[in-house]
């Protein structure tokens, strides 16, 4: 069980975009339990969902409203009937190579689709009394590094020459953990500018309105239920796939790429908090496992699981990709009461085994 702490049942209405997706079903047996009421809107996009229907996991108490969240009359139909006590905006385009090749879209989806959701609340006059958000670590791009002598500085993106020549790292330099409290946003990837520019949307709006916000800060998320034909969703469940096929997993650069794993569970845990916690903050907090791991690392257990060959380093780069992040999470832990309680092998076992159990799998 994932720790958090939570006030006494609040009861009400919760509204929730993107509701059916990986994060949405996995809080939806927990949001049913703690509002009276639970509204999903989802337009079940193909590339997530390939049926086009309802998705098993998500909650039967769950009602869902298959709609965009970028057009206007969805937001008309839906606040006729509905007037949600919190808000969970989940709804986004995520994929950080699929944004620099489809940036309108990602920038539609993610900002417009906001803004319309916002717009239609006080449209509505249906103001609730909270809004948790659905953020990214990409707001912070490289994030910040530190010189031999303490200094914080910020290098931005790695650029193709310094990349073609295999400098990874940024020479003398170490990085330092992601806190939104002290770590200055720096986007590199048009999926990370669109996540910051939501914030700063739904910030500008709320403290207008006096609605209260949470804002969360996802690491790199991923455990059951994660979609197994969405190429954007993330690497661990390619890398399972690809060993269950009995293939060597390639590593990006020279394999040491740090990131920091969050399982769903935890994940799930934390946005309900957000949305239940009597009291809260509305500056962004991070959410992750609190530490980093290599991309070899996860590759490692991930083959020993499926007794795949070992991983193998290809030297290839992704422009957009951040060499290493990964989240202090204290100022979540403290304001939400809210802890991770899985690691990453425990974190691996779950993925790998749930992937085991579904019918007609194909191995990458």
């Amino acid at each position: 069980m994932t720790s958090s702490s939570t006030s006494a049942r609040p009861g009400g209405t919760v509204l929730v975009t993107g509701g059916a997706g990986f994060i949405g079903c996995a809080i939806s047996d927990a949001l049913v339990s703690e509002f009276d009421r639970v509204v999903v809107v989802d337009n079940l996009h193909p590339q997530i969902h390939a049926t086009g229907e309802r998705p098993e996991q998500l909650n039967p108490a769950a009602e869902l409203v298959v709609a965009d969240v970028t057009e206007a009359k969805t937001w008309d139909t839906v606040l006729q009937d509905v007037t949600p006590d919190v808000v969970i905006h989940l709804a986004a385009e995520t994929g950080t190579g699929q944004s620099l090749e489809e940036s309108t879209r990602h920038a539609h989806v993610n900002v417009v689709g906001t803004s319309q959701l916002l717009d239609g609340l006080n449209r509505h006059g249906k103001l609730p009394r909270r809004i948790v958000l659905s953020s990214s670590r990409a707001v912070y791009g490289e994030g910040a590094w530190k010189n031999a002598d303490g200094r914080v500085f910020y290098p931005g993106q790695r650029t193709s020459e310094t990349l073609d020549k295999a400098q990874w790292d940024f020479p003398g330099a170490s990085p330092v953990a992601m806190k939104a409290s002290e770590t200055f946003p720096a986007p590199v990837s048009v999926y990370g500018a669109t996540k910051l520019a939501q914030e700063h949307v739904l910030q500008a709006w709320a403290k207008s309105y006096g609605v209260e916000t949470v804002i969360l800060r996802l690491q790199n998320v991923y455990g059951p239920g994660q979609s197994l034909i969405n190429p954007y969703t993330g690497i661990m469940s390619l890398f399972c796939r690809m060993a269950m096929g009995g293939k060597s997993i390639p590593l990006y650069e020279d394999g040491e790429v740090r990131r920091d794993f969050i399982l769903i569970d935890d994940v799930a845990s934390a946005i309900v908090a957000g949305a239940v916690s009597p009291t809260v903050q509305g500056e962004p907090m991070d959410i992750g496992s609190g530490e980093f791991q290599t991309i070899g690392t996860a590759a490692k257990l991930i083959a020993e699981h499926y007794n795949a060959p070992e991983s193998h380093v290809t030297g290839q780069y992704r422009q957009g990709d951040v060499r290493h992040a990964w989240a202090d999470i204290t100022e979540a832990e403290k304001v939400l009461g809210w802890t991770p309680q899985y690691n990453l092998a425990q974190g691996i076992d779950r993925l790998a085994t749930w992937i085991d159990a579904q019918p007609d799998v194909k191995p990458a």
